[in-house]
């Protein structure tokens, strides 16, 4: 047999995802390069690994169990990386950290210089809705995860590192005048919300609800870019996260309405199961950003003062 680590890995994505397609996004590949690997990766095995019912793969129970052979083959060789790095006395392992598809335009910043300062550490970080992060959290799949709403199901330990402001945004082609009725908006304002386990869509159904507000429901979307990407075209309006619109609103491409009640405030978290026993890497990650996260607050987030 001559399949390659690349194989092993790819192959273990679509079990994991139960997807060619999902599989490629995943791991960044196109589809055809992901079924070719597939199909080389299968011809050296005289059991199938894969079963095409209609336009759905099904993973064999052959294929579980070769799935589970990769696994522990790409774990060996993660080892003997993680082993001749410490040999050589430099911090070595995995940090894996899911975050919330918002937390994008956030964790990166609290991760750079300490990636830089310690080259042996691989960083596995998913970005996902939040449903998805809290049960990767609850199955203790991750060092870390990134919030901007704490778990009430969860018994958790955290660090705050920033404060999440959410307005009301729109483009620019209408313009909104200080003291406007916010009832009255909410009423002719079609609005784009996020899709159900969303956190911003919780912040903003709470709003609505807290304010008493009826709602022209336009249209639901299922990324926060995705909803930006609506906005800039004029489909509608929505109550959305300021970190992740600093560019359009510099840009005067989208604007801030001015309504009563908001900005919603927040925290941006780093939670993590109660009692952990924390890896070597995620100690030092939990001791850097003691140490410094104020300072990247100062650094890189210093924009956010003027709203």
């Amino acid at each position: 047999m001559n399949y390659t680590l690349n194989q092993l890995r790819i192959f273990k994505k679509i079990v994991e995802t139960q997807s060619v397609t999902k599989a490629s996004e995943e791991l960044c590949l196109t589809q055809p390069a992901v079924s070719i690997q597939l199909k080389n990766f299968q011809n050296q095995f005289e059991i199938p690994l894969t079963e095409v019912v209609g336009r759905k793969i099904y993973i064999t129970d052959f294929g579980y169990e070769i799935a589970e052979a990769a696994e522990n083959i790409i774990n060996q060789v993660y080892a003997i990386n993680y082993k001749t790095l410490a040999y050589k006395g430099q911090l070595n392992g995995r940090l894996k950290i899911s975050v919330v598809s918002t937390g994008k335009y956030v964790m990166p910043f609290f991760l750079t210089d300490f990636m830089k300062e310690h080259s042996g550490i691989e960083l596995l970080m998913d970005v996902t809705n939040k449903n998805k992060v809290l049960e990767s959290l609850e199955n203790n799949n991750i060092d870390f995860a990134l919030v901007s709403i704490l778990p009430t199901t969860l018994n958790i330990e955290k660090m705050d590192l920033l404060q999440n402001k959410l307005y009301l945004v729109g483009d620019t082609k209408t313009k909104f005048e200080k003291g406007i009725n916010t009832k009255d908006t909410f009423k002719s304002l079609p609005l784009i919300f996020r899709e159900e386990g969303s956190g911003t869509r919780q912040a903003m159904k709470s709003f609505i609800e807290r304010s008493n507000l009826s709602v022209l429901k336009k249209m639901e979307l299922t990324s926060n870019e995705a909803v930006k990407q609506a906005l800039l075209a004029g489909l509608g309006y929505s109550i959305m996260p300021l970190i992740g619109i600093r560019n359009e609103l510099r840009n005067n491409e989208l604007q801030i309405i001015p309504i009563k009640g908001l900005p919603i405030v927040t925290t941006w978290s780093l939670i993590w199961l109660k009692g952990k026993k924390h890896s070597p890497v995620s100690l030092s990650f939990l001791n850097y950003l003691k140490k410094g996260k104020e300072q990247i607050v100062q650094e890189k987030f210093s924009w956010y003062e003027q709203y």
